[in-house]
């Protein structure tokens, strides 16, 4: 089995062609972790892989992160349905990276493509490495040691209220209180430091004043969707696209106004480190 990757963008982003990721051996697998930390994204068009199929993938890159919340899939309950027609504000067309609510964030996305609209609904990806370098060095001092504030209830709020969660909003934040993580974030398998804030889940900047965190949050999450590191996929339906949440965020354009419907399995992370660590 061969193992073709070619790059979308000098810096971010792979199509991956010559096999079936459900036929994968090992050295495949294996090759495709490589891939994935040379180049953030990657792109594996016609898989078409049923449910079953997609699980047994995504479990052979590591344990399953199952969301705290989101539509399930009946028959595999690990996987997340997302499934709509009206997007806009439903808190992925917000730069954003899976789940950093949690204490180990998740490692893996890995997104499969079932229903498609006509046009439309296209996901942007944007390079965290690239982002956090084009900082200036005075910057990049001024935030190594910092962390930041991570915290379940704003998008978890939106997806009570859009019927797109059936939980008890106190009973979550409870579960999952707010969590610190290093707003430069070092990669444990590259040893690259990526910038670790996100517009759906991180609320403050620790240790600065309000107004000194509003600033800065404000800036950095202005900086994180620059054209300059992004990639844009255009969906095929069967495309299954992996990508890694340490590394890179992510934003689905929403444009469309018929069904879209992906499956989204996540796989386990490591707790976020800083330089420092």
């Amino acid at each position: 089995m061969s193992l073709v990757v070619e790059p979308v963008t000098p810096g971010l982003g792979a199509r991956v062609s010559g096999l079936r990721v459900a036929d994968a051996t090992d050295d495949v697998i294996t090759a495709i972790r490589a891939a994935i930390n040379d180049h953030k994204v990657l792109f594996f068009a016609d898989q078409h892989l049923t449910p079953g199929e997609h699980l047994a993938f995504a479990e052979r890159l590591g344990d399953i992160d199952v969301a705290a919340f989101g539509p399930k899939h009946a028959d595999h309950p690990q996987m997340t349905v997302l499934d709509q027609e009206a997007p806009k504000g439903q808190g992925a067309d917000a730069w954003h990276t899976d789940n950093t609510y949690v204490t180990c964030p998740p490692s893996y996305t890995v997104l499969q493509s079932v229903l498609l609209p006509a046009l439309g609904g296209d996901t942007c990806f944007a390079d965290m490495y690239a982002a956090w370098d084009a900082l200036s060095p005075t910057m990049q001092e001024l935030l190594s040691p910092l962390t930041a504030t991570h915290d379940l209830t704003k998008t978890l709020t939106r997806a009570i209220a859009d019927g797109n969660a059936d939980v008890d909003l106190a009973a979550m934040q409870a579960t999952y209180p707010p969590v610190h993580h290093p707003i430069a974030r070092v990669h444990p398998e590259t040893g690259r430091t990526a910038l670790f804030v996100n517009g759906n889940f991180t609320t403050a900047i620790d240790g600065v004043t309000a107004a000194e965190s509003d600033a800065l949050l404000t800036m950095l999450l202005n900086h994180v969707g620059s054209p300059a590191w992004q990639c844009r996929h255009r969906w095929s339906e069967g495309d299954l696209t992996m990508w890694d949440n340490r590394a890179v965020q992510h934003y689905a354009v929403p444009d469309y106004t018929s069904r879209r419907i992906m499956h989204r399995l996540t796989i386990a992370g490591d707790e976020p480190k800083g330089p420092a660590a």
